[in-house]
């Protein structure tokens, strides 16, 4: 009996042992889908309680460059994280042109402020808003797809942030 309690204990030992060293090889590990990107046109930042996603430019590029002159949509999701404080959105600037933003900027507390609507979706209204906020910039220099040129956003309680937003053609078709 001594025997087989030996070997009984043995094995539960063993398997413990082969428990603890499966178990042991993640830990500490990171996860590779704990760091992936949504697959969204824009880029993102946050300022405080704000988050701006998806946020780009979206603009059909039929030369080398967007052209000074061009007026050219700025498309961008502002959302609240507060979950009792509201802000508002009291500008935004680029050393690429002037923006135009038409709206009401007020982000309530616990949602956000959607600026423009990308191709293929319906226009998204704000709550008890006529018409959904958009934002033009009338660029002053020449842009062009590939790179980044940066946008500052200020927000009444939040602050400043300034991010490095890329173009998008949308859904438009490819040049030949």
């Amino acid at each position: 009996m001594t025997r087989l309690t030996t070997r009984l204990t043995a094995a539960a030992a063993g398997l413990a042992a082969c428990g603890f060293i499966v178990t042991g090889c993640s830990a500490g590990q990171i996860a590779q889908t704990a760091t992936q990107q949504a697959a969204v046109n824009g880029t993102m930042a946050n300022v405080k309680t704000i988050a701006l996603r998806n946020v780009h430019l979206q603009a059909v590029q039929t030369s080398d460059f967007l052209q000074p002159g061009t007026t050219v949509q700025l498309m961008f999701v502002a959302a609240n994280d507060s979950i009792d404080v509201s802000d508002k959105l009291v500008g935004i600037t680029s050393d690429v042109g002037s923006v135009a933003f038409d709206g009401d900027g007020t982000i309530p507390a616990s949602s956000a402020l959607v600026v423009g609507s990308p191709d293929g979706q319906a226009e998204a209204t704000p709550l008890g808003s006529a018409k959904p906020a958009t934002a033009e910039v009338t660029l002053d220099k020449p842009i062009t797809n590939g790179l980044t040129y940066d946008f500052t956003f200020e927000f009444e309680k939040a602050g400043k942030t300034t991010v490095a937003v890329p173009i998008s053609a949308g859904e438009q078709p490819r040049r030949g």
